[in-house]
């Protein structure tokens, strides 16, 4: 049958959409898959694709990921957005980017970090002034490095409520309320100098868990020598933040930490079902180099790439929590520890030997298996639970590490080794049972077989399917992957290279998503898309619908607390009092005015704005611009803000809305005279 060009563009007859993905529109002959021949279509459609030179395959593609206007994604994924210190989030199978959430960067069209309290206040709270170089202290940071988020589980499946994401730059973790979907705090871990494994939650997020990377210096006595007594000065730290289940905010005086020894911690993982109350944390240098290249030591690559193994962390929380209940821990910078003598002798922390320079450690969705990437290792490394539970009973150790840390035997508790091609990395599970490991060397994706009871068929433990990607994939994402009851359907290849995927738009490249249709017998490559906003990290990939976002804030919402705000300002009450230097201002907003208009105060006032977008409309968002005072603020309807600086430059500014809000958009302004 003939699809026509608006079946094709309007979806209204999807059933004709699904026989051509089916394979209506078969191969033709001359069609090798990669372009230029036959589309096979009749008619308009058949007129375009040929124009083209589109293929038979690259139609199908197409209508894969084609989401017609007015329909919605089935899935979201939440993206690090790298050194941009964002969030991502991006709709599949259409791969469009549908928002930035500004997390630990300020972000202009949110207004977040220009003067409205909610992300003032996340900047300040999320800067520890202990932790900065005095000749830095500037203020709050306004930047992070954002790599591994986390959404909020409950009985280890996604439940749509928050999300979290680590600083790797700064040792900091943010929460996203994606009620909102704004940014409501910023914790500045103690004892956290950088953080990469984190984060990730418990089954029922009752934690959130963030890690040290590069160990923390501990011992300040002599920080020159420091690196000479590597081994007594610094230590790594397993943090635990416990999570408050009605906002979702970190609750740090009830949160503790686990005291590691100074080996690099990396990516880590939290077991469920038959591993629940397990995290799982790799670490590459165990060799504990140091670098000194100039000195005629070797560098950190070469000295922490000698050893034969590195060590995986095995820590039992809920025995760590008992230890806690039981006062055994020390205070040290506001934070509950068990030291690393506490930890070995109370039997809740135990070492792994894995492949060399490990990058990913990823628990199966039964929580049986712990799936490994070495990076110098062309094989993954499965690991067995049961089998680690059994070694522990049964003190089954190789060895005890230099801080008295058991070793456990890894004969007795690896279940499977698969060799996938180079430089694995991170894994993802499907709903059939399968793993797909990414090969940053291959640059390709690896799929295989688990075992019972993850996989219950033939060839356990087995390669089944490898797809070249482009280029240099790191980490990647299968729908609902870090679940129990993972979707599959899709995969997301995150690849560092693009090269010559895209037009050249100058010397830094984009980086390139790649979606992945995991229903074909073969992994199939549907779409690229080019990410030129940092460099993301990780992502996770929710359902569309369990996500239950506000359409519109309720009258007067302060969104720190997600109630009404006793401050805020409906139409009528709106004015300006003065009381000694201070000046505050009761503003109202509405299309298209801002009432008042203009505000008188003197120079070296302190002015509090209160302010109140008193829209009920969905979407009728508006600005609040103050030139030359760097406040730019966005209030979504209903949403109400604070804003506090002092009148410290004369002169008349124009206050306007930033946001085009109506035909008389222009005309939204104001006056605030200093004077």
């Amino acid at each position: 049958m003939a699809v026509t060009r608006r079946e094709l563009i309007t979806g209204a007859a999807a059933g004709a959409a699904g026989l051509v993905v089916g394979g209506v529109v078969g191969k033709v002959a001359g069609d090798d898959g990669g372009g230029g021949g036959s589309s096979g279509l009749s008619g308009d459609a058949g007129d375009i694709a040929n124009a083209r030179g589109l293929a038979a395959d690259d139609v199908a593609r197409a209508v894969k990921t084609f989401v017609p206007p007015g329909k919605f994604d089935e899935y979201f994924i939440f993206s690090s957005g790298g050194h941009s210190g964002q969030i991502l989030v991006i709709g599949v199978p259409s791969m469009r980017i549908l928002k930035v959430i500004g997390v630990f960067s300020p972000e202009p069209w949110q207004g977040y970090g220009y003067g409205a309290d909610w992300g003032e206040e996340n900047f300040i709270s999320g800067t520890d002034a202990g932790k900065k170089p005095t000749s830095a202290a500037r203020g709050p940071l306004t930047w992070g490095d954002t790599h591994h988020p986390a959404l909020s589980e409950t009985g280890g499946e996604y439940d749509g409520r928050y999300i979290y994401i680590n600083d790797r730059a700064n040792g900091r973790i943010a929460m996203v309320d994606l009620r909102d979907f704004k940014t409501k705090q910023i914790v500045d871990v103690p004892n956290l100098d950088s953080s990469h494994g984190g984060c990730f939650v418990t089954p029922n997020t009752d934690y959130v868990h963030i890690s040290t990377m590069t160990p923390t210096l501990v011992n300040k006595t002599n920080i020159h020598s420091a690196l000479d007594n590597y081994d007594k000065a610094f230590r790594g730290f397993s943090t635990f933040l416990k999570v408050d289940p009605d906002n979702g905010k970190m609750l740090v005086n009830e949160s503790f930490q686990v005291e590691l020894p100074p080996y690099t911690q990396d990516l880590a993982d939290s077991g469920k079902l038959e591993s629940d109350g397990w995290v799982f944390i790799n670490s590459y240098n165990a060799e504990m180099a140091t670098g000194g290249n100039l000195d005629g030591k070797p560098s950190i690559e070469a000295g922490a790439s000698a050893g034969d193994y590195d060590y995986m962390h095995v820590i039992n929380w809920r025995k760590a929590e008992e230890v806690v209940k039981a006062g055994k821990t020390s205070t040290i910078n506001g934070m509950k520890v068990i030291s690393l003598e506490t930890a070995v002798e109370e039997g809740l922390l135990y070492l792994m030997p894995e492949p060399r320079s490990p990058h990913g450690i990823d628990v199966s969705p039964s929580g049986t298996y712990l799936t490994v990437g070495g990076k110098l290792d062309p094989h993954v490394t499965i690991y067995n639970i049961n089998k680690v539970k059994a070694a522990i009973e049964a003190k089954d150790y190789e060895k005890i590490d230099p801080f008295g840390v058991p070793i456990l035997k890894f004969d007795s508790v690896m279940e499977a080794r698969i060799e996938v091609g180079a430089g694995p990395l991170h894994t993802q599970y499907d709903d059939k049972g399968h793993g797909y490991t990414s090969l940053f060397v291959a640059s390709a994706v690896a799929k295989f077989s688990l075992g019972k009871p993850d996989y219950d068929g033939p060839n356990p433990f087995t390669l089944v399917d490898t797809l070249p990607v482009h280029y240099n994939i790191g980490h990647l994402c299968t729908m609902e992957g870090d679940t129990i009851k993972p979707d599959g359907k899709y995969l997301v290849a995150l690849n560092k290279w693009s090269i010559d995927r895209f037009p050249a738009v100058g010397t830094l490249k984009p980086q390139n998503f790649q979606l992945v249709d995991l229903t074909t017998e073969k992994m199939d490559i549907i779409t690229d898309m080019p990410i030129g906003i940092g460099e993301p990290h990780y992502v996770q990939a929710i359902r569309a619908d369990k996500i239950k976002s506000w359409e519109v804030y309720p009258p007067g919402t302060n969104p720190v607390t997600m109630e009404p705000d006793p401050n805020a300002i409906s139409d009528g009450n709106e004015g300006v009092t003065r009381s000694g230097n201070t000046v505050t201002v009761k503003l109202s907003i509405t299309r298209s005015r801002f009432k008042p208009d203009i505000i008188k105060v003197n120079k070296g006032d302190k002015v509090i704005m209160h302010l109140t977008n008193i829209e009920s409309t969905p979407d009728a968002t508006h600005g609040f611009a103050i030139p030359r005072y760097n406040v730019n603020i966005s209030l979504d309807a209903g949403e109400y803000t604070k804003l506090e600086f002092e009148a410290d430059a004369p002169g008349a500014f124009a206050m306007y809305c930033t946001e085009f809000c109506s035909a008389l958009h222009l005309e939204m302004q104001g006056w605030i005279l200093v004077a």
